[in-house]
């Protein structure tokens, strides 16, 4: 997200002030401009998801994690009890339906509670077409009824 406050503009007095009608366009321009040649990257959302599950459901776990995205950051055993407890971090987008997934993998025998934990940077570039940021970029424009593909730098240039 980027903001940008003008606070003076300073314009010449031979040419006469320009009207706020020629100065937010070419702004706009500017700014489109200079998002695009910054090398842009999506954040998303990734949650803290704790699982409880005997020793024998791990292997489960581990692999439903894998698939997903998502990566194991501790794991320890409950004291007095054959039960282990896995925290790990898992893209949100990556969870819908992930608690299914889960208990078929386990015999329904992991009990997962996730947690909004941070943002992580998206690999990939959306502008680089083919990649999978590229095509959560085109589903988004889909989605807010914008044109399916991304503009070019080109139309942000000055065309005098």
């Amino acid at each position: 997200s980027s903001r940008v406050s003008p606070t003076q503009l300073a314009c010449p007095l031979d040419l006469g002030c320009h009207s706020v009608g020629q100065i937010i366009p070419t702004a706009r321009r500017v700014f489109y401009a200079a998002e695009m040649t910054a090398e842009p990257r999506f954040l998303e959302p990734v949650y803290l998801v704790e699982i409880q599950c005997p020793e024998h459901a791990m292997g489960g776990i581990y692999s439903v994690l894998n698939q997903r995205r998502g990566h194991v950051i501790g794991e320890e055993q409950r004291p007095g009890t054959p039960l282990y407890n896995i925290k790990a971090y898992l893209p949100v987008m990556e969870s819908f339906g992930f608690t299914a997934v889960l208990r078929a993998a386990t015999a329904g025998q992991a009990f997962p509670q996730s947690v909004f934990d941070h943002w992580q940077q998206f690999t990939g570039n959306p502008l680089e077409a083919g990649t999978k940021a590229n095509q959560i970029a085109l589903n988004i424009r889909k989605r807010k009824g914008l044109s399916a593909e991304l503009p070019d730098l080109d139309r942000y240039m000055d065309k005098l």
